[in-house]
């Protein structure tokens, strides 16, 4: 592009060339001084409109975050008003399992120093304002306190546990159940007159007189040691029952477990019958401790006295 100068000042006219790269550099100069003019106003402006509204904004994201405190601090108090009504829940429980505890404390015999610094006194009274709210630490000492005697509580109910176990154990392992539901005063335990000679003769054990086939039954807990057909006893059933405690059940018509068998109290291990050295239908029951006869009725009488004590109350 050409462009003809003419003027009065000028002798002879002059010719200016515009090339494309005049166009060029023109139209960056120009989106450069808008950019300019523009960046200038904006920074303008928005400096004069912070200085305006800071104070606003300011003001305002206190307040939100003085409601954010106020319902975060809400929440954390009612959740520790409601554990702290659980640990008062939860204490009233342990005073009653302080007073289950001494209970049995009584029935086993045991007693111990922590059971009885216990306060095991009611509680209660009207209410009286202003109360006091508890705090965190507050809540974490009651809760470290009760887990303390949560824990002391467990151990003294896991040792009256074991005491009333082991006294359940010895129960069981005692031949107090009767053997056969039948009347033993027939032939009793000691000297007597021996049925086939005639003479004074030792009687070891107790006589039940039943029909054959009558059920004989474990008179305790314990292991099968013998079961076996004697020359003198007959079917022979013998049952130890640990601490050198042994029973027998003599005549059987008909055994019903094995040797090393593990039977239960009051079960069923033979029939009644007339087998080795017998007259009749009976039972001949015996108790040995370490080897030597012992009289049954000790340990029968017991059981006896229950069952007239529970036909009564029928």
């Amino acid at each position: 592009m050409h462009i003809i100068l003419v003027s009065d000042r000028l002798a002879t006219a002059r010719t200016l060339t515009i090339t494309a790269r005049h166009l060029v550099l023109a139209a960056a100069g120009f989106v450069l001084t808008v950019l300019a003019v523009s960046s200038l106003f904006s920074y303008v402006t928005v400096r004069h409109a912070a200085e305006v509204r800071l104070p606003f904004l300011q003001s305002l994201l206190m307040s939100v975050r003085e409601q954010e405190t106020q319902k975060t601090q809400e929440f954390l108090r009612e959740n520790l008003n409601a554990m702290a009504v659980r640990l008062g829940q939860m204490q009233a429980q342990l005073m009653r399992l302080d007073t289950l505890g001494e209970r049995l404390g009584q029935i086993s015999g045991i007693k111990t120093p922590e059971a009885k610094a216990v306060d095991k006194s009611g509680q209660g009274g009207p209410l009286i304002a202003p109360t006091r709210p508890l705090t965190p630490d507050d809540l974490q000492r009651q809760l470290d306190q009760l887990s303390r005697q949560l824990e002391s509580k467990s151990d003294y109910l896991g040792l009256i546990e074991s005491e009333l176990m082991d006294e359940r154990v010895k129960k069981n392992q005692l031949p107090t159940a009767l053997p056969v539901e039948a009347q033993w005063n027939a032939s009793g335990f000691g000297w007597r007159i021996d049925p086939f000679t005639g003479e004074q003769a030792m009687h070891e054990g107790i006589d039940f007189i039943a029909d054959t086939g009558t059920p004989i039954h474990a008179a305790a807990a314990g292991i099968v040691v013998t079961s076996e057909r004697h020359p003198q006893y007959g079917n022979l059933v013998e049952i130890d029952h640990g601490n050198d405690l042994i029973t027998r059940y003599a005549h059987a018509s008909r055994v019903l477990v094995r040797q090393g068998a593990l039977v239960k109290r009051g079960q069923k291990v033979a029939e009644v019958g007339t087998t080795g050295r017998s007259t009749g239908p009976h039972l001949h029951f015996e108790v040995r401790f370490k080897g030597a006869a012992q009289n049954p009725n000790r340990f029968l009488q017991n059981a006896q006295q229950q069952k007239l004590a529970a036909f009564r109350r029928k």
